[in-house]
């Protein structure tokens, strides 16, 4: 069997048994539920335009023309008592005067007054809550990705090595294919679920009736998160199974992994603290371990050139390849050291240089 057979066959393996993982099947449900909840939902709860019953042909003319639902009552007493009844939300009478049961209808009072011309400023601006929400959804996103699906990497790595099945499956399979099949599963496992994701967000953005402008920011941004969140988790994955392999219990994996998960926490909180630091965020989008989350934020702000995304994939892909060649040598030289917990520079001695 050829490495690349091994790796498909490990490959397989992993994605059967992650497939049946409740945990994997619970997070994924979660986080489309949040997205759903966060673009469906405000629409329907929203409970649709404020119904209006009137008798002025003029009035229901204005009313109709602020998006209100109108219903034509023969005279002013016909329209109180479809309210008293409760068939419309609000009646327009002789006055003019709004009746309501129990409620002032501020959008039916809104619709009646004269307002003076209002001259936008910044017609482009950014609803403030979406400016903070979608930035923290995108570097939650990767962070907890990453985190997650990492920390199983490592501790399905440290349960073959404590179990010694690993002893079994590199006698029939190469340590390479073993590591590769074991990354490209759980990489293509992340990449599906964070796709799906932006998926089911978008189709709740067409069903909620978000904003067009606020689409045309978001596209963009999620657009380049993908292919930003599959290089960084590559280039976070093979760490991971890197530090699975030096722990040789389930008890080690917390402090043999703790370097690798400062790497994973710091950038996102540097991110989140610094969104309004346009030159921090121009440094940390070209920085390897926070371009991922920097990147796609600066590109929804409108703060990022087109040409940016381009350039900032570089050094992404670059490190992925040195962390790849580091994640691997650390692995090889330290998988089959099962009599205790393995040193840093031993499993890099150990190891031989992957190219």
């Amino acid at each position: 069997m050829t490495t690349f057979a091994a790796a498909k066959l490990v490959a397989a393996r992993e994605m059967r048994v992650k497939l049946r993982d409740k945990t994997f099947i619970f997070s994924t449900v979660f986080f489309l539920l949040i997205a759903v909840a966060s673009t469906v939902l405000p629409a329907l709860l929203g409970g649709g335009p404020t119904s209006v019953a009137v008798a002025d042909r003029a009035a229901a003319t204005t009313l109709q023309q602020a998006g209100l639902e109108v219903r034509t009552a023969s005279d002013d007493a016909a329209a109180e008592k479809l309210v008293r009844d409760g068939e419309v939300d609000a009646a327009v009478v002789a006055g003019p005067k709004v009746l309501a049961m129990d409620e002032e209808p501020s959008d039916v009072v809104r619709s009646l007054s004269t307002a003076p011309p209002v001259q936008l400023l910044d017609p482009d601006a950014v609803d403030p809550f979406l400016a903070f929400a979608v930035p923290f959804a995108l570097a939650f996103l990767f962070f907890i990705t990453s985190f997650t699906f990492g920390m199983q990497i490592a501790q399905s790595v440290t349960e073959e090595k404590q179990t010694r099945i690993v002893e079994i499956l590199v006698s029939s399979v190469p340590v390479r294919a073993l590591l590769a099949g074991k990354v490209a599963a759980l990489t293509l496992l992340a990449f599906a679920q964070i796709a799906l994701i932006t998926l089911v967000a978008f189709v709740g953005m067409q069903i909620g009736d978000v904003d067009a402008h606020v689409v045309g920011l978001i596209g963009p941004a999620i657009g380049w998160f993908l292919p930003y969140f599959a290089l960084g988790f590559i280039m976070l994955a093979t760490l991971w199974a890197g530090v699975g392999a030096l722990a040789a219990r389930q008890e080690d994996i917390a402090g043999a992994s703790m370097p690798l998960q400062m790497a994973v926490m710091l950038p996102f909180f540097a991110v989140l603290f610094l969104t309004d630091n346009a030159a921090a965020m121009r440094i940390l989008s070209y920085v390897p371990l926070s371009s991922p989350i920097a990147m796609p934020i600066r590109l929804f702000n409108g703060e990022a050139a087109s040409w940016e995304p381009v350039v900032s994939l570089v050094p992404l892909a670059l490190a992925a390849v040195l962390f790849l060649s580091v994640g691997a040598r650390i692995y090889e030289g330290s998988l089959l050291r099962t009599n205790g917990k393995t040193a840093f520079r031993t499993a890099w001695r150990s190891g031989s240089t992957v190219g």
